[in-house]
């Protein structure tokens, strides 16, 4: 894939030479070809590479700023409008029906329905199956997650942990280990994630969510912070003792 960027701060081909430089160190950028023309970029990927990240690499190179062209942008919102929204969020919709009739099935056993049951299993398998996804593309994960989380923004190896950490919350809820502390640890993680969620979404931000990796194509919306949000209201309820 190729995209084509603005480049602001660049003023004589040595500017040039160096933002070429770092760009062409970041592994799956296989071309890139930059020119004060426009000033711009024009960058050839093997796969997804998140704009912060490409901007990281140029702020390497010196004071320079990298943003997408109207052009860039027209495309990504393209790309988000000629699935219907069934269809752009079909992958979602059939993790959680099959999570949450499976969270049934387990919670309904000897005639008797136990709401407290069906959330453990219901997180549990909504955790392992999430992080199933993200662990398929580490690495694509960690790149889109960087783009709008706070603390990957920060600290690039997040991304590569993350995965990890939803996989034994998982774990814990389905074998109900030290369910307590692990429902305040869901309540505290979910809810820093879907802070940088709401403010990409507040911001308009045409990205990609993360949420399953990077192995579908789903765009940031209401629909991510209603998801992260759903994990802290449930493992409220659990710390309260509201059900059992």
């Amino acid at each position: 894939m190729t995209h084509t960027y603005q480049i602001d701060g660049m003023h004589c081909g040595s500017c040039v030479a160096k933002v070429k430089n770092e760009l062409l160190k970041l592994v799956d950028i296989t071309e890139a070809e930059v020119q004060l023309k426009a000033p711009q970029a024009t960058i050839t990927m093997l796969k997804h590479i998140s704009t912060d990240n490409i901007q990281q690499a140029v702020a390497r190179a010196g004071a320079y700023t990298l943003r997408e062209t109207d052009e860039q942008h027209s495309k990504v919102n393209d790309d988000f409008i000629q699935k219907s929204w069934f269809a752009t969020y079909k992958p979602l919709i059939l993790v959680f029906g099959f999570i949450t009739t499976i969270a049934f099935l387990t919670a309904n056993q000897h005639g008797e329905f136990r709401w407290m049951h069906w959330m453990h299993s219901f997180m549990g398998g909504f955790f392992i199956a999430f992080s199933f996804f993200k662990l398929l593309d580490l690495k694509g994960f960690a790149d889109s997650y960087s783009s709008y989380d706070l603390l990957a923004k920060k600290v690039y190896g997040y991304g590569f942990v993350y995965p990890f950490i939803e996989l034994g919350l998982g774990l814990a809820y389905i074998s109900a280990w030290q369910l307590h502390y692990i429902n305040i640890v869901t309540t505290v993680v979910m809810a820093f994630s879907s802070i940088g969620v709401i403010i990409a979404v507040m911001n308009k931000r045409k990205i990609r969510c993360a949420c399953l990796g990077a192995v579908f194509n789903l765009p940031m919306s209401t629909v991510t912070i209603i998801e992260d949000l759903l994990m802290v209201v449930m493992s409220g309820i659990m710390i309260a003792g509201i059900i059992k």
